[in-house]
């Protein structure tokens, strides 16, 4: 089995923004930085921001919080095999969301029209500003993660191109994103860490999200059964997830042959038997997509595989594959009726919010973000301390501030 070498993180890697005192023997720098995200608050408010379905609508379905839990073990493990530290790889991947607003992408979007006169909102170049600005642990420095776990949770390592763009990192934040990059190759590669983590996160959420949708109902073997309804996943997936880069038709026949797989329970009724079943289906899937990007990778590259030695090779198929179930979960879940009505009162729930937290501020403000309300020279630095609250809420924080700040 592949072990990561320790040797190939130099102190270059190890560096922290904010020098700190020596620390006990006995662990490293990348299990100080793994417990650090571990123990932060903005790591436990995932427990009650949405993933899929509603955070608190149902026992059952992943949130924020689990996603991240699994993400990580995944990554770790994926991590690992091929040579990198799983420590580092863990930190970055429960760490890789800790910026997402209330409401999943659908409150990002909220936020992102909020803040357009302040540089937009992302929920990546969120996650960069709590991880070296927000979460309390060395002042002036965040949590002062090393730079190898902070290019490591740098899944999109640029800057805003305009309106719509992908980007994980604002403008403001330039000077410790610059530190981090330092060394890095030109250009927009990630390390191979960060690439790790990203992939990990398409397994983790393509697969779970699928199992949260058959609990839930949603998602039927009948459904899926259909050559009609493959079809309509197969063009949700290239319209949502892939672009002009693959046709419907191969992706439909990547869909049978994925479909065909003795992976799959012959259906589901919520059972012991057929519930053990959906398990070890979830379970072969994260194997397949792991495996294959290992053994792709490792068929390419020489040992040890750290930072900017090697890139994560993900065969075409698996890529398809990990697509379509997301693509599944689209169809089934995040456009099913009601949904875009609920939506729509979600992004006005923040709206509303925020304006009020701005009339209100600083009293509206949580200690930690009111010396930043009284630095801010501007309005546009003022509306992104109020962003920053909002962002940091979870669901049900947000329902119950709108409920005290904006009742009638």
């Amino acid at each position: 089995m592949t072990r990561y070498d320790d040797s190939t993180y130099d102190g270059w890697a190890t560096a922290r923004w904010v020098a700190e005192p020596p620390k006990r023997a006995g662990r490293s720098d990348f299990e100080r930085d793994r417990a650090r995200v571990l123990h932060s608050a903005a790591l436990r408010r995932l427990a009650a921001k949405t993933q899929v379905v509603t955070a608190g609508s149902a026992d059952f379905p992943r949130t924020r919080l689990t996603h991240s839990l699994e993400c990580a073990q995944i990554g770790r493990e994926l991590g690992r095999e091929i040579g990198c530290d799983p420590d580092l790889v863990d930190a970055a991947c429960l760490a890789h969301d800790i910026g997402h607003s209330p409401f999943g992408h659908n409150g990002e979007t909220a936020l992102n029209e909020l803040a357009a006169d302040a540089g937009g909102f992302e929920g990546n170049a969120q996650s960069l500003r709590l991880l070296t600005r927000l979460e309390p642990k060395v002042q002036g420095a965040g949590l002062n993660l090393t730079r190898a776990t902070l290019d490591a949770t740098l899944k999109y390592p640029w800057f805003s191109a305009g309106p719509g763009s992908k980007f994980g990192v604002y403008a403001e934040d330039a000077e410790v994103f610059g530190w981090i990059r330092q060394g890095a190759p030109a250009g927009r590669r990630r390390c191979l860490e960060a690439q790790v983590m990203d992939w990990a996160d398409d397994v983790a959420y393509s697969v779970h999200d699928l199992e949260d949708g058959f609990v839930a109902g949603l998602i039927t073997f009948k459904n899926l059964n259909s050559l009609a309804e493959r079809t309509v996943v197969s063009q949700t997936t290239a319209t949502t997830y892939l672009g002009e880069d693959v046709s419907v038709a191969e992706l439909t026949e990547v869909l049978d042959a994925l479909l065909a797989l003795d992976v799959w329970p012959t259906s589901y009724d919520g059972g012991p038997d057929s519930a053990a079943a959906l398990k070890n289906a979830t379970s072969e899937l994260i194997g397949r997509f792991c495996i294959s990007a290992q053994d792709a990778t490792l068929a390419a590259y020489p040992r040890p595989l750290t930072r900017y030695a090697a890139d994560l090779i993900v065969p075409r198929q698996q890529r398809l594959e990990c697509a379509l179930l997301k693509g599944i979960t689209a169809h089934y879940v995040m456009t099913r009726a009601g949904v875009i009505a609920a939506q729509a009162r979600e992004r006005e729930l923040l709206a509303e919010l925020a304006f009020a937290v701005e009339r209100g501020a600083p009293g509206t403000l949580d200690p930690l973000l009111r010396p930043a309300w009284y630095a801010a020279q501007t309005d546009t630095a003022r509306r992104r301390v109020v962003i920053d609250q909002i962002a940091s809420l979870t669901d049900t924080s947000a329902i119950a501030w709108h409920h005290r700040l904006c009742a009638p």
